[in-house]
C-alpha cells in the first residue's frame, strides 16, 4: 500500500512492478542483473482517485500515460534494485500529490490608464526614431 495523503492511498493491486536490465555504466553487472524497475499504476481504474485528479494526472504524466489509462514510470538511476524501486514509488507519490492540487483560476485584469499612455508614448518615440532612418534628401 502506497500512502499519498490522508484521503488517498494506492492499493497493491493497482501497482505492477517489472524489473528489467538497465542501460548505462555498470560493467558486467549491468548485463547480468535486472536492476531497473518499471512501475505501472492503473490510474484510470483506480477507485481512490477522483475524475478531476485523474484528468490532471494524465496531463502531468504526458508520454508516460498509456492508451489503456496506466501510468508507467521507469527508473534505472542506481545499481540497486531496491533503491530504484523506492525512487519509482516516490516519483509516483509526488506526481499524484501534484495532481491533487487544483490550479488557481486566473483573474482577468485590465491595464491601467497610465500603462496605456506609457505604451502609446513608447510606440510614438520608437516610430520617430525609425522615421529618422529614411533617405536623406539634399537641400540643394
Amino acid at each position: 500500500m502506497l500512502h499519498i495523503s490522508d484521503k488517498i492511498t494506492i492499493e497493491d493491486w493497482e501497482l505492477t512492478e517489472q524489473f528489467i536490465r538497465a542501460s548505462g555504466p555498470g560493467g558486467q553487472n549491468v548485463n547480468k542483473v535486472s536492476s531497473a524497475v518499471e512501475l505501472r499504476f492503473e490510474a484510470a481504474r483506480s477507485p481512490n482517485l477522483t475524475g478531476a485528479i485523474k484528468a490532471r494526472l494524465k496531463r502531468l504524466a504526458g508520454r508516460r500515460w498509456t492508451k489503456e489509462g496506466a501510468l508507467v514510470i521507469q527508473v534505472d538511476e542506481t545499481r540497486s534494485q531496491a533503491r530504484n524501486r523506492e525512487i519509482a514509488r516516490d516519483r509516483l507519490a509526488a506526481l499524484i500529490e501534484q495532481a491533487t492540487h487544483a490550479p488557481k483560476r486566473r483573474i482577468a485584469t485590465r491595464p491601467t490608464l497610465g500603462a496605456k499612455k506609457r505604451r502609446i508614448k513608447a510606440k510614438k518615440v520608437r516610430g520617430e526614431v525609425k522615421a529618422l532612418r529614411g533617405k536623406v534628401t539634399g537641400e540643394e
